[in-house]
């Protein structure tokens, strides 16, 4: 089981970008980004359930994300508009086939598959 992360580059402060994370073959119950930094923990950024009824947006990004899932490509997405300076990070999936509440979603420690990172650079 592998997951692919993509859709990272450069944007100007206000753009948008769309990341996408795409299962090769399996449907994970809980799919989930996260960020980082340079010298920083992992930070959740938006999660999804299997059935797209529960999802979760961190509060600093709330309002500017959106966060969608396509069963039939096994792939989840990830709009991000109004994005600013410092949205700047290397942006990872990560999934599980456990269904999650919001304190685990949070926790990088309940993932058992993860992306290999796609880099996202908001210019000023």
């Amino acid at each position: 089981v592998q997951l692919q992360a993509s859709g990272g580059g450069l944007v100007q402060a206000g753009g948008s970008l769309r990341l996408s994370c795409a299962a090769s073959g399996r449907t994970f119950s809980t799919t989930t980004w996260f960020r980082q930094t340079p010298g920083k923990e992992r930070e959740f950024v938006a999660a999804i359930d299997w059935s797209g009824s529960r999802i979760y947006y961190a509060d600093s990004m709330k309002g500017r994300l959106t966060i969608s899932r396509d069963n039939a490509k096994s792939t989840v997405y990830l709009q991000m508009n109004s994005l600013k300076p410092e949205d700047t990070a290397v942006y990872y999936c990560a999934a599980d086939y456990r269904s999650m509440r919001l304190e685990s979603v949070k926790d990088v420690g309940q993932y058992a598959y993860w992306g290999q990172g796609t880099l996202v650079t908001v210019s000023s």
